[in-house]
């Protein structure tokens, strides 16, 4: 059984690999390549992506065959990668850093940012279409499934609800609806898409949807955590934005202590909902991982 490290090490470059040759294959202008490159390059932990893979590798082995998997993975990064490029704009977060580095429309400036980003909503639906290895009838499920969880019945609904939310305080009820659909949709999404590919049964997809919640909600209160107690340094953003942006967080309504023990209590349930699958799984590592982590 792989370790996370061993596995991130050996997956990740494929994913990378992925990303830039959809960048590389298509005709474009070069501006628009460099400002698409630039966000790509930016790093991140490629969480979602590697999701889909973790649950391929713990329902088959770490020797699946189906390279197309990749193409897959590369499709919900450049979802992901496109809603930070947009959060970031002077109309939404107006952030001028993310990951230590200039953001997009600082870079590039705001046309160009917005016009990258649309660019790869619609490369990652084109990457699900033309991976034909895959059967059609499971190429057909993953876009409208991708689909409902990037646009308004998903992510971009929870941002609209974010938005909203900015004016008052929310209740801590309201606060985790804005992330299962902001946060949690594409996450979840990338574990369903995960099990579709390795054709699991429908009670195991229904229990990697319940783990998917749970750890969609503990990655969110993780990060909450981090921007109030990590250093602007650490997190390659400034610290303690949300407070100064007066956003709802977990720790603004429960405090860090009680913000903790949310997140170890949504850890536990992630936990039970994979009671499937072998104890050191790749995805119970992920879930330590994400309640463990430091940036």
């Amino acid at each position: 059984m792989s370790t996370l490290q061993t596995f991130i090490e050996r997956e990740l470059p494929k994913v990378d690999a992925a990303l830039y040759a959809l960048l590389d294959n298509s005709v474009m202008p070069e501006t628009l390549k460099e400002s698409m490159r630039y966000s790509i390059e930016a790093g991140g932990k490629r969480v979602r992506p590697l999701l889909v893979l973790a649950v391929m590798e713990d329902a088959l082995g770490a020797d699946n065959t189906l390279e197309e998997r990749y193409a897959i993975a590369a499709a919900i990064e450049l979802i992901h990668t496109y809603s930070l490029i947009h959060d970031d704009l002077p109309a939404m977060d107006d952030d001028d850093y993310r990951r230590g580095k200039l953001t997009n429309h600082k870079k590039f400036g705001e046309a160009m940012a917005i016009l990258a980003g649309d660019a790869m909503q619609a490369m990652a639906f084109q990457s699900i279409a033309e991976a034909y290895a895959i059967p059609a009838d499971m190429r057909i499920e993953l876009v409208q499934l991708l689909a409902r969880a990037s646009g308004a019945d998903g992510m971009v609904g929870g941002q609209v609800l974010d938005l909203e939310g900015e004016t008052r305080q929310l209740s801590l009820e309201e606060l985790e609806h804005v992330h299962i659909h902001k946060t949690g949709a594409l996450l979840t999404y990338s574990i369903e898409a995960g099990a579709i590919l390795s054709r699991m049964c429908e009670y195991e997809r229904s229990e990697l949807k319940r783990y998917a919640h749970h750890i969609g909600l503990a990655f969110q209160i993780k990060d909450d955590i981090l921007d109030v107690t990590s250093t602007t340094e650490q997190l390659g953003k400034p610290a303690n934005s949300d407070e100064a942006s007066e956003k709802s967080t977990y720790p603004a309504i429960l405090g860090l202590a009680q913000s903790k023990d949310q997140m170890e209590s949504h850890y536990t349930q992630a936990i039970d909902a994979i009671a499937f699958f072998q104890e050191g799984s790749l995805l119970h590592q992920f879930a330590h991982y994400i309640i463990d982590r430091n940036l």
